[in-house]
């Protein structure tokens, strides 16, 4: 249940009683409710330690104006409040408006690759040390500390943590052209794209300054609905650079590594996948 003091201070941020308060679920040490105000309105509250990286990566993904970001409506401590979005299904058109949105987000650029705040993935710290060169900000701040925390955790072996090291070593090769720092998500599988009202809206992020493939690669790790349509929409807003396809398992490899660290060894074997094709295709 929402520490009663945490709910008095939402009730004063949203000037209005809280009617009903009911829990839907959570995860990584989070607890979500839906709340419904005397007044009628309808809210998502979640409650829980570090939400910080959340909300500002809420707030400057939406200071793009380009796909639908939830307002951060409160945020304070424990507690993160945005405005209730009724689920629906995806469809086409809402897919290809997504992709466009997305691109158009990706487009709206970053200062640096990394964030001027302390990232949070999941339940996991998210290292942002700010840098101008992609290559070595993905490998020394997205593979590698994952591969020594699931080798330490004895879920990658050492030939695995070896094999993770080469795609840093290397990564210089298999990076592709040099880009610009765009505003990415940074944890854009499907199910933080929630869609409602024909849009396709982003939450939980790890928004940072990335690549832009990061995201794409991420659609397509857990299969995003509409998928070929959503990467069509966003192709014909912001042509992607030649080779992008051979470059996803590279993208993946980071929440593989993720996963791997939260979840365990039924992970490791795509991991170490992904890490192989990532360097056949260098």
């Amino acid at each position: 249940m929402v520490d009663p003091q945490a709910l008095t201070r939402l009730e004063r941020a949203a000037g209005a009683r809280v009617r009903e308060l009911r829990a839907i679920g959570g995860g990584h040490g989070a607890a979500h409710y839906r709340a419904v105000l005397a007044d009628g309105r309808e809210l998502f509250v979640k409650s829980g330690a570090a939400l910080d990286a959340e909300a500002r990566g809420l707030r400057w993904l939406g200071e793009a104006g380009a796909a639908p970001v939830p307002e951060v409506l409160f945020m304070r401590e424990d507690l993160l409040v945005l405005p209730w979005l009724p689920q629906a299904s995806a469809d086409r058109a809402a897919a290809e408006r997504f992709g466009r949105g997305l691109a158009l987000l990706h487009g709206a650029g970053a200062g640096s690759f990394g964030a001027p705040w302390p990232g949070r993935i999941a339940s996991l710290p998210l290292p942002n040390d700010q840098a101008t060169s992609w290559p070595a900000w993905y490998a020394a701040s997205r593979l590698l500390p994952y591969c020594r925390i699931g080798r330490d955790a004895g879920v990658l072996l050492p030939a695995d943590a070896a094999l993770i090291e080469s795609v840093a070593d290397r990564i210089a090769d298999l990076a592709g052209p040099a880009e610009p720092p765009s505003r990415i998500h940074g944890d854009c599988w499907s199910g933080n794209v929630l869609w409602s009202g024909g849009q396709g809206w982003l939450i939980d992020p790890a928004a940072h300054g990335g690549h832009r493939e990061t995201d794409l690669a991420m659609l397509a790790l857990f299969g995003a609905p509409f998928l070929d349509r959503m990467l069509a929409a966003y192709r014909e807003t912001r042509p992607l650079a030649d080779g992008w396809r051979s470059r996803v398992p590279l993208h993946q490899l980071h929440p593989l590594l993720v996963h791997v660290c939260l979840f365990g060894a039924g992970y490791r074997d795509a991991a170490v996948a992904a890490a192989r094709a990532a360097l056949g295709a260098g």
